[in-house]
C-alpha cells in the first residue's frame, strides 16, 4: 500500500466524472475535436457513425465531468469545449508523477552507489541418485 498525502483539489466526485468521462475513446474523439472549435452535436457524431441520441449521452457523460458546455439554439446543439477540468486532473496525476519520480531516484541512487546486493538464490539441490 502507497502511504503518502493526496494532494489538494477538487473532490473524488468531481476526479471521478471527469476519469470516467475521459475512459471511453468516443469521448476522447469528441473532445479531441472540439479542441478545434464549436461543433453540433450531428458534427460530433457523423465521424463516429452513431445516432444523434447515442452522441447526446455521450455528451451528457462529458458536461456532468465539466468538460463541455451545450448551447441549444432551437433544434441546433452547439458544443464547445471547457478544458479546466483538465487542469484537474492533470494536477492530480502531477502529484503522483513527483510522488514515483522520488521514489525511482532513490532506488537509482541506491543501486548506484553498490547498495545491498540481491538476495542470493538457494543452491540447486540434485535429486537423490539423479542427474541436476
Amino acid at each position: 500500500m502507497v502511504e503518502h498525502d493526496a494532494p489538494a483539489g477538487p473532490d473524488d466526485a468531481h476526479l471521478d466524472a471527469l476519469f470516467r468521462a475521459l475512459a471511453d475513446p468516443t469521448r476522447r474523439s469528441m473532445l479531441h475535436r472540439l479542441g478545434a472549435g464549436e461543433r453540433t452535436v450531428g458534427e460530433l457524431a457523423r465521424p463516429l457513425a452513431m445516432s444523434l441520441a447515442a452522441a447526446s449521452k455521450h455528451i451528457r457523460v462529458l458536461e456532468r465531468a465539466g468538460l463541455v458546455r451545450r448551447e441549444v439554439d432551437g433544434r441546433t446543439h452547439r458544443v464547445r469545449l471547457d478544458p479546466m477540468p483538465l487542469h484537474a486532473g492533470a494536477e492530480w496525476l502531477r502529484h503522483y508523477e513527483r510522488f514515483w519520480t522520488r521514489r525511482l531516484d532513490a532506488l537509482a541512487a541506491l543501486l548506484e552507489a553498490g547498495g545491498p546486493s540481491p538476495p542470493a538464490s538457494p543452491a540447486r539441490r540434485r535429486p537423490p541418485g539423479g542427474r541436476p
